[in-house]
């Protein structure tokens, strides 16, 4: 975590990034990737090729297009009318899975290096709509680190928590010290 009394537009994606990044395969089922992210404790991850090389993003946002065209596109087998969606069907409800990651991810991801300072994350953000970046080593192209939207809000509340603290200490006269 980062230093609180740093100032916050000096942080870069290193000081305030994810270190445990849960790496999607390109070819796991699309249930397969919901069951890790789920158990995970993420809604989104970089999609990995068979080099561990950042090929795509897998967000909340690509599972709700893949379960709304499998709505469209296979028919459910549960008797009765149903009061859920797709997603939240047991296993095994709908027919196997008709497609893997690869075919369902977000082509491009938005990849950064891990000096990347703060205010040009949020841009990046904002820029691509996006609620994640991936730190990736430079050469390499794999993922170190993840930076989502709540690391920067983070940060910007340890700024401000560590902005009240210091007056206090500079009330103190030099004799209480």
């Amino acid at each position: 975590m980062a230093d609180a009394t740093k100032s916050v537009l000096s942080l870069s994606a290193a000081d305030i990034m994810s270190h445990h990044v849960v790496m999607v395969p390109r070819e796991m089922s699309m249930q397969g990737a919901a069951r890790m992210l789920a158990r995970s404790d993420v809604t989104g991850a970089p999609v990995v090729d068979a080099n561990g090389r950042c090929i795509g993003v897998l967000s909340a946002t690509d599972f709700m297009r893949w379960v709304e065209k499998d709505r469209t596109g296979a028919k459910l087998r549960v008797e009765g009318d149903c009061m859920c969606s797709a997603w939240q069907l047991p296993e095994g409800v709908m027919g196997e899975p008709s497609c893997c990651v690869e075919d369902c991810m977000t082509k491009d991801p938005v990849l950064v290096a891990p000096g990347t300072k703060l205010g040009e994350l949020a841009r990046l953000m904002i820029d691509a709509h996006i609620h994640r970046v991936i730190v990736v080593e430079r050469t390499t192209q794999r993922p170190i680190g993840i930076v989502s939207s709540t690391d920067i809000l983070a940060a910007l509340a340890r700024a401000e928590a560590a902005a009240e603290v210091a007056p206090e200490e500079d009330a103190l006269t030099p004799a209480a010290r």
